[in-house]
């Protein structure tokens, strides 16, 4: 490689870099928002920990959120031991990590291909794109962009095994990929690029299918490793959606609709939201088979230019292939899609769109069009990352966009609570019970401002509500717990936490200090110091269990300060 064209790879890495940057800049200036980032981190005592043995035992252990990323945790974890509560750190990490996606992607596109133009154009549709807003603005959702980074360390390493097989370069390769894995199990789909890419553009056909395949067969084996593991967190998390609530069908039909919805949001990213409310059995059946005939024709017209344009088989099955963990046949949460999901995906599209344009030659008009499609979307992604700015800010646009829906009503509602907007919100989750009147979170949000307010009845009955449809809910059965006690019920309390422990909620430290609590006034002494005792060991550091524990045993007439009682 001659001195100007590095030159020339340097340049173009440094455009792409300042581009990205300019275009997520405004992430920088947003917070937490309600929408997992308490889960993920604001509200999540492991990480706050930071990077310790504690977190990273955790990390390995831990199903939270109905997943297994240990990588992705670890990550979160690293992030509090450097910024703390200071939400700007931690977007400053997302962004970093996209930036760096955004680079590699060049370098290996260019790599593969030796055509760096279309390399560079790949690469900053890539970066720009304001479907990528989500993985990238969501704090919580930092495992898209973690997870690609090895995806693509793991594509670079193989194109250094196809180059000069070894048993040592296709370990590394089963490596980067299984860190990708532990960062979010969306590398699944590793393997099957890698067999396109011996398509286009390594083109190792000559070595035959069988022994392409064959030669896979260990990241096949990690990738079904991965597949179970999922499964399985999802399942203990509860987030598999009810064969009941959508039927086969209903799954297949919002599938294919996906597939073709996804696309029109690649060529029109307008009216983008953080969630998208299934539309179950709603869809029209033309609108579904129009999408299936305009999936079949795609398809079809690849296979056909197979010869003289392979970049079209390559890039067209790239998007079709790596979405099918994530179109919805395995259902999981209440959304019919989400633009996280096509972070990967829109790499096959994104190379047909930049080898296309190459196609009709180095003419400037080509030149300047996309440019400004480049810079249009980047705008455009601005303008959404603006839209996480918080709670309220992204549920707002979720409203706006999608009509009312329950998830929305009460991330909406939550939002304004955290303003101080009581009755604004209380108002929204009315109209999430209206919408849905048995849902979870909106009857806990509802109940909790009802204790606040002294009116424990009322509280009580939205608790009961949702024990009646989730018995076994240990946030509610907690909730219900601490109203009671309240209500000096001190025997129902006790009786409802430790149905909460019971039920093995994800953090149980709290639900052992209220149980140490209900148990205190109660005048069951001895049974609320053990408690106290045993909160403590799950989390050495909090300070009203310590005080409380101080108060106990000077009740019981035991000597010494609370302070001394740390593990």
């Amino acid at each position: 490689m001659s001195l100007e064209t590095r030159v020339r790879i340097a340049s173009a890495c440094g455009l792409l870099i300042v581009l990205t940057l300019a275009t997520f800049a405004p992430a920088l200036r947003n917070g937490f928002t309600n929408r997992d980032d308490g889960t993920y981190v604001s509200a999540n005592r492991h990480i706050q920990h930071g990077l310790s043995a504690e977190s990273v035992r955790w990390a390995f252990t831990t199903t939270r959120a109905a997943n297994w990323h240990p990588l992705t945790w670890l990550s979160h974890a690293l992030d509090w031991s450097l910024y703390g509560a200071n939400p700007r750190g931690h977007h400053v990490t997302s962004v970093l990590l996209h930036v760096a996606n955004v680079v590699l992607l060049f370098l290996l596109l260019g790599r593969m291909t030796g055509g760096w133009g279309p390399a560079g154009l790949a690469a900053a549709l890539f970066a720009v794109h304001p479907l990528h807003v989500e993985s990238v603005a969501w704090i919580a959702e930092r495992k898209d962009v973690l997870s690609a980074l090895f995806w693509l360390l793991a594509t670079w390493a193989y194109v250094d095994y196809a180059k000069a097989p070894s048993k040592g370069r296709f370990a590394l390769v089963a490596f980067l990929m299984a860190l990708g894995l532990l960062a979010k199990p969306m590398v699944v789909t590793l393997p099957f690029t890698l067999l396109l890419l011996d398509l286009w553009p390594l083109e190792r056909t000559n070595e035959g299918w069988k022994a392409l395949v064959i030669e896979k067969l260990p990241l096949f084996v990690l990738s079904a490793a991965s597949c179970v593991a999922t499964f399985l967190a999802q399942r203990a998390g509860g987030a598999l959606a009810s064969i009941e609530r959508f039927p086969a069908p209903v799954r297949l039909a919002n599938a294919i609709w996906s597939y073709d919805a996804y696309l029109g949001k690649t060529f029109w990213p307008l009216k983008l939201a953080a969630f998208y409310p299934h539309p179950g059995s709603s869809l029209p059946v033309w609108k579904v088979a129009l999408a299936a005939t305009f999936l079949a024709a795609m398809t079809c017209l690849a296979v056909m230019a197979r010869r003289s344009r392979p970049y079209l088989l390559t890039g067209w099955l790239w998007y079709v292939g790596t979405l099918v963990p994530v179109i919805g046949l395995v259902q999981v949460g209440g959304q019919g899609m989400a633009d996280r999901y096509t972070y990967l995906p829109l790499i096959g599209i994104f190379v047909i769109a930049a080898w296309t344009v190459a196609a009709l030659g180095r003419r400037a008009v080509v030149s300047a069009i996309a440019a400004a499609v480049v810079l249009s979307l980047a705008a455009l992604a601005r303008a959404q990352t603006a839209h996480w700015r918080d709670s309220a800010t992204l549920f707002a646009q979720v409203l706006a966009v999608t009509g009312p829906n329950a998830t929305a009503e009460v991330g909406e509602g939550i939002g304004l609570e955290e303003r101080g907007r009581i009755a604004d919100a209380m108002t929204h989750y009315d109209e999430a019970l209206r919408l849905e009147p048995g849902d979870r979170v909106a009857h806990n949000r509802v109940a909790g401002l009802l204790v606040s307010q002294g009116r424990l009845d009322e509280a009580v009955g939205h608790y009961l509500e949702v024990l009646r449809l989730h018995p076994d809910d240990p946030e509610t059965l907690s909730n219900l717990g601490i109203a009671f006690a309240k209500q000096r019920k001190y025997d129902e309390a006790i009786a409802r936490f430790q149905a909460a422990l019971d039920a093995h909620p994800e953090d149980p430290a709290a639900i052992v200090t209220n149980l140490g609590n209900a148990l205190l006034l109660s005048g069951r002494t001895d049974e609320a110091i053990a408690r106290y005792e045993e909160s403590l060991r799950l989390d050495p550091g909090d300070a009203e269990t310590l005080r409380n524990l101080g108060v106990a045993r000077r009740r019981r007439g035991t000597t010494g300060t609370a302070t001394k009682t740390r593990p």
